[in-house]
C-alpha cells in the first residue's frame, strides 16, 4: 500500500460556522447582547440553507516552506503589504515594532534572519548597521541581492546560521518562526551569534491568526491547493526557548489585527479557494468582526545576558 501525502479538508461552510461559534462564545462571556446572539443564530440557519455553501470542500496538501517561498518570491512584499482585510499589512506592523526597539540603539552588525526579499535588511542598513541577511530560499535571496547589492546575503538555516560565535549586535527575524516546529535550536543559534548585551527582535504571526487560516500557500506541482506547515506557537513556547538559551525578555506585545474600517458589504459568493479565508469573511461581516478580534502578530524583544561592549 502506498503512502499518501497528508491533506487538510477545508469546507467554506465549516469555516463560517466556526467563526459564528467563536462570536457566540464571546457573547456567552458577556461581550455582546441578546440581539447579537439571535442575529448570529438566524445567520447560521441561513448559511446552512445556502446552496452556494453546500457543495464539496477542498482537499489541501501540506506543502513545505521552500516551495511556498519559491512561488511567492516575486511580489512577496506587495502581498504582505496588503496583509488581510482587517488593515495595516503585516510588514507595516512588523516595521513599527522594530523601529520602537532599534531606532535609539547604537549601530553595529545586524542580522536579518529569514530575510526574504530584504525589506527589513534595507531598514537596518538605512539605520547605519552593517547588515547580513540569511535565508533558506535562493529565489528570495536573488530578489534581495537585486534590490540591495551592498548587503551581504547568505543562504542558510535558522537552526544552523553560517556565522561565527558572538559576531552580531542585533538579530531581527520577522514572520518566520511560525514555520519552525521546535523553537529551541533556533533561539540557541540566535544567542550563539549575538554578542553579550546584543538585542533579538522577533515579530511573528500570532497563533490565533494561524488558527483562523492566515497561512501561506504552497501549491502542488500541478497547481493543487496547498499550505505551508505553520505552527501555532503560544507565548510560553517563545519564552521557554529564549530563557533556556540565556536570553532575557524586555518586551512582549500582541499587536491587534483590526483597523477602524467599516465591515465590508455582505456577499453570498465564497470565492475561489485561493482567496479563503478572506473572501469567506465577507459573507458574515458582523460575526467576523467578533470572531476574528484577535492579535495579528506577536513581538518580542530579548537581550543576550552580559554587558554590551
Amino acid at each position: 500500500m502506498t503512502s499518501q501525502r497528508p491533506v487538510i479538508y477545508q469546507h467554506p461552510l465549516a469555516f463560517l460556522l466556526g467563526i459564528e461559534g467563536i462570536a457566540l462564545l464571546r457573547a456567552w462571556a458577556g461581550d455582546y447582547d441578546e440581539e447579537f446572539v439571535h442575529a448570529r443564530l438566524d445567520e447560521v440557519r441561513r448559511l446552512l440553507d445556502e446552496p452556494a455553501l453546500n457543495g464539496p470542500g477542498v482537499q489541501v496538501l501540506r506543502g513545505n516552506t521552500e516551495t511556498a517561498y519559491r512561488q511567492w518570491a516575486e511580489g512577496y512584499d506587495a502581498h504582505l503589504d496588503y496583509g488581510n482585510p482587517f488593515g495595516g499589512g503585516m510588514f507595516g506592523r512588523t516595521e513599527r515594532a522594530i523601529r520602537e526597539v532599534l531606532d535609539e540603539r547604537p549601530v553595529g552588525v545586524a542580522l536579518d534572519a529569514a530575510c526574504g526579499t530584504g525589506r527589513v535588511a534595507r531598514y537596518l542598513r538605512d539605520l547605519g548597521h552593517k547588515v547580513i541577511g540569511i535565508d533558506r530560499s535562493p529565489e528570495m535571496l536573488a530578489s534581495a541581492r537585486t534590490q540591495l547589492p551592498d548587503v551581504d546575503f547568505r543562504e542558510g538555516l535558522l537552526q544552523d546560521l553560517p556565522l561565527p560565535d558572538e559576531s552580531v549586535d542585533v538579530v531581527v527575524t520577522t514572520l518566520a518562526l511560525c514555520h519552525v516546529e521546535d523553537l529551541g535550536p533556533v533561539m540557541a543559534e540566535f544567542a550563539r551569534v549575538l554578542r553579550p548585551g546584543g538585542d533579538l527582535v522577533i515579530s511573528d504571526m500570532h497563533a490565533e491568526q494561524v488558527f483562523r487560516g492566515s497561512v501561506v500557500r504552497a501549491l502542488g506541482p500541478d497547481g493543487e491547493p496547498g499550505l505551508v506547515e505553520t505552527y501555532r506557537h503560544q507565548p510560553t513556547e517563545y519564552l521557554r526557548a529564549a530563557l533556556a538559551a540565556g536570553l532575557r525578555v524586555w518586551r512582549c506585545e500582541e499587536q491587534p489585527a483590526f483597523s477602524d474600517a467599516p465591515p465590508p458589504e455582505r456577499t453570498l459568493d465564497p470565492g475561489p479557494w485561493m482567496d479563503w479565508p478572506w473572501s469567506l469573511a465577507d459573507l458574515i461581516p458582523e460575526a467576523t468582526q467578533a470572531g476574528w478580534h484577535v492579535p495579528a502578530t506577536i513581538v518580542w524583544h530579548f537581550q543576550r545576558e552580559g554587558e554590551r561592549s
